[in-house]
């Protein structure tokens, strides 16, 4: 059945939301580029990309409402309907799974009462699996309104929502310091984040994912650990074949670089 039109914002929204959006087109060349942060400046508004939100992004920027939803709709980051204050996500791509993620999510389903992508009755967590979060290094991961929980267990896990729905504060493993979903949606569309020492407390990759640059500039000189069970400390052990040299740690010999053993013409099957 056809769908009546969105309604409009209220006045006072309107105009405030207006006026931040014009700054936001004013930053690019064609108005048509300020789409995503448009998207992210009306979930910060309402927690989710409305149909009203879509009608406002088209309004102001000359497009078709079919064509803002076709953005809306093909970007996980955008929500479709209204979501919780805390947007929990558990990585379950393969490392993650098989490091604990698929345990992670089913344990999180039966506590928190609610499916993939359904939200707690009392509106504080939006519960989802997520894809990859380039951070298998700290596997498996939740992410908690993109902010990072590293090498969870289903108790830690367990424990940080609980902490979300009473209140209390909880740290990021690493990254700005947490903050609601609509928070975090206004800083993606690209206004900053005022909370002291909020930008400072961002931070850069760990050790773990530094580990292997530092490898290939010869910067590491201590020998790599052997990684014992789960819960374990690390034993300063060299790994058995630390010795051996892949083709990204040093150059190897080759037909090419090295002309007493040229590569001879391929044979034919059977010869």
């Amino acid at each position: 059945m056809p769908q009546l039109p969105a309604p409009a914002y209220p006045a006072e929204v309107r105009a405030r939301l207006e006026a931040d959006a014009k700054e936001v087109i004013a930053r690019y060349p064609g108005s048509r580029s300020a789409l995503l942060p448009l998207l992210h400046l009306v979930q910060s508004e309402e927690g989710y990309v409305s149909r009203t939100g879509m009608a406002f992004c088209a309004e102001l920027l000359g497009l078709t409402t079919a064509e803002v939803t076709a953005v809306a709709t093909f970007y996980t980051m955008y929500r479709r309907r209204p979501s919780g204050d805390y947007q929990v996500g558990v990585c379950t791509n393969t490392l993650c799974a098989v490091m604990g993620g698929d345990a992670i999510f089913d344990r999180l389903k039966d506590h928190l009462g609610v499916g993939n992508d359904e939200t707690t009755e009392d509106g504080k967590v939006t519960l989802e699996h997520i894809e990859c979060n380039a951070a298998c290094d700290f596997a498996p991961v939740v992410m908690v309104n993109w902010e990072f929980f590293d090498n969870q267990t289903p108790e830690s896990a367990t424990q940080l929502v609980d902490d979300l729905i009473a209140g209390r504060t909880v740290e990021p493993t690493r990254g700005a310091p947490l903050c609601s979903y609509k928070e975090t949606a206004r800083i993606l569309a690209g206004f900053p984040d005022e909370r002291p020492g909020a930008v400072q407390a961002t931070g850069g990759a760990g050790p773990a994912s530094l580990i292997g640059l530092k490898l290939a500039k010869g910067e590491a000189t201590a020998q790599p650990r052997v990684v014992g069970p789960r819960g374990e400390a690390p034993r300063d052990e060299p790994h058995k074949g630390a010795e051996h040299l892949s083709s990204h740690d040093a150059p190897q010999q080759t037909s090419a670089s090295d002309p007493d053993h040229p590569a001879g013409p391929a044979a034919e099957e059977g010869e």
